[in-house]
């Protein structure tokens, strides 16, 4: 509990950080260019036919001269998006629009290996890459692309919003995990200069820092994250941009939003693993250091929850003779570290999104802090391998090509089963239920309110583990059975 505490006293230092430093920000870039430079956008897929239309439609439709625009649509694919994407790239092309298909067979280094690929032939010193499920507007590259013109510069990062931010209560809680990151952390780290992450897509790079850092190596499975560090180590500065806006799709499966989630988790271990040692080496202040192990350990609350839980109902029972006294030294103190800090770390990103309505956000607080808790058991598994130098695939997180609640998806082929992690938080479960009964049991009625969060997140990502898009398959009788395949998930606060 005290090292959860620990990273729970960063979210409110994140928080503190973000209104301190609030008025170290410029939007407006440092000059204009008086001739565009040339920009390649490369647009890395996989399995993904459902959404490449809708990705191209986006990119082709850019305000800015074909002339000085390259678009690379880089396809790993193993089934029929490599037909589709071909025949619309043949379709686009044929409009005027610059666009290149590229596919490898081999996926080796997975979407790094394909970046790394597209841009050994890219004509431009100017690099923006978009993710599949990504609909950036118009005018997109005019807002970014003049930054450039201050020579420092090496990324440009824009903030993600959702195409289907109310399809579910599910993509709400999505919407509202990745608000803080972008408003908060992002926000807080960039104008206090510490250093701050590329996020894998809706940003620009300046080819040079790119090759600076030593390019993308796919190592890691957040291969942003572990290039953006190497980048800033080579004396690059990174921009944050809140104002310009990117919109993507959510997912909208239990199962689709733990195989992101895990595969970030392991990834920035992972990532923390390599890249560390060389920032304690390097001249950096120590502040962006200390900074940087919070920003990359912080998945490691995970195997601490489930070491919690399994010693919860002994602590207890020890606990029960033991006192008021010590549970208001020691529990509540804890807890407001720990656990209010959540709360007010999502709820104060959604006051400065939305000034008006934010106060709806607190009948989210308590299924979001339950999601954060129901994601352990995959998370957990996640960080251990990459603990243990397991390696696994870069598991895609599927597309499903829904925006609006009662859409049907197409996408039921690249729908995944987890096996076994379901049932495992299904009766981590009832470990908690058994632990409310005792509490009440034995009138320890303070506790009970915190062990039914603990409850409804391990019940409910369990059971939406397990029955969402069953009766589908059912229906169609197209039953998945596949096991589960490296889950990676994300935290609460990152």
């Amino acid at each position: 509990m005290i090292w959860l505490a620990i990273y729970g006293i960063h979210r409110y230092q994140m928080v503190y950080l973000y209104y301190r430093y609030r008025k170290n920000y410029n939007p407006n870039p440092k000059a204009l260019f008086t001739d565009l430079p040339f920009v390649t956008i490369q647009l890395p897929i996989f399995n993904e036919q459902f959404v490449v239309e809708r990705l191209l439609d986006a990119i082709c439709a850019l305000d800015y001269p074909k002339d000085k625009l390259e678009i690379q649509l880089l396809d790993d694919s193993t089934d029929e998006t490599t037909k589709v994407a071909s025949d619309l790239v043949d379709r686009f092309a044929a409009l005027g629009n610059p666009v290149v298909y590229i596919h490898r067979t081999n996926r080796h280094g997975f979407k790094a290996g394909a970046l790394d690929a597209g841009l050994k032939i890219a004509k431009g010193n100017l690099i923006a890459i978009f993710d599949a499920d990504f609909v950036p507007p118009t005018d997109w590259i005019h807002k970014v692309v003049h930054h450039f013109t201050d020579d420092s510069i090496g990324m440009v990062q824009t903030r993600w919003t959702h195409l289907n931010r109310d399809y579910s209560m599910l993509t709400r809680i999505e919407a509202i995990l990745l608000d803080a990151h972008f408003i908060i952390e992002h926000g807080a780290r960039s104008r206090s200069n510490d250093y701050f992450n590329f996020n894998g897509t809706a940003g620009m790079w300046r080819r040079k820092a790119i090759t600076d850092a030593g390019g993308w190596q796919h190592d890691t499975l957040t291969e942003d994250t572990d290039l953006s560090y190497r980048s800033q180590l080579a004396g690059w500065k990174f921009k944050y941009l809140p104002e310009v806006e990117c919109p993507a799709e959510l997912p909208i499966e239990m199962t689709a939003f733990k195989t992101q989630q895990a595969r970030w988790a392991k990834g920035l271990i992972q990532t923390s693993i390599k890249v560390l040692p060389i920032v304690f080496k390097s001249h950096v202040p120590r502040r962006i250091k200390i900074e940087a192990v919070y920003h990359l350990t912080a998945n490691l609350s995970y195997p601490l929850m489930i070491v919690m839980t399994a010693l919860l109902i002994p602590a207890m029972i020890c606990r029960f003779y033991q006192g008021w006294f010590q549970m208001l030294l020691i529990d509540v103190p804890l807890f407001t570290a720990s656990t209010l800090s959540i709360a007010v770390f999502y709820l104060v990103s959604q006051r400065i999104l939305y000034p008006k309505t934010w106060m709806k956000t607190l009948w989210y607080m308590p299924p979001l802090m339950a999601l954060g808790i129901g994601l352990t058991v995959t998370n957990t598994k996640a960080v251990m391998e990459a603990l243990f130098g397991i390696k696994s695939a870069f598991a895609r997180t599927p597309k499903f090509a829904v925006a609006k609640k009662g859409e049907k998806s197409k996408a039921n082929k690249y729908r995944k089963r987890l096996v076994w992690a379901p049932w495992i938080e299904l009766a981590i479960g009832c470990w908690f239920a058994l632990a409310i009964v005792y509490t009440f049991t034995n009138h320890q009625f303070f506790t009970w309110p915190f062990l039914l969060l603990f409850v409804y997140g391990y019940w409910y990502t369990g059971l939406m583990s397990l029955l969402q898009g069953r009766f589908e398959r059912w229906k169609t009788g197209t039953a998945n059975t596949d096991e589960e395949s490296s889950p990676k998930p994300f935290p609460v606060g990152v």
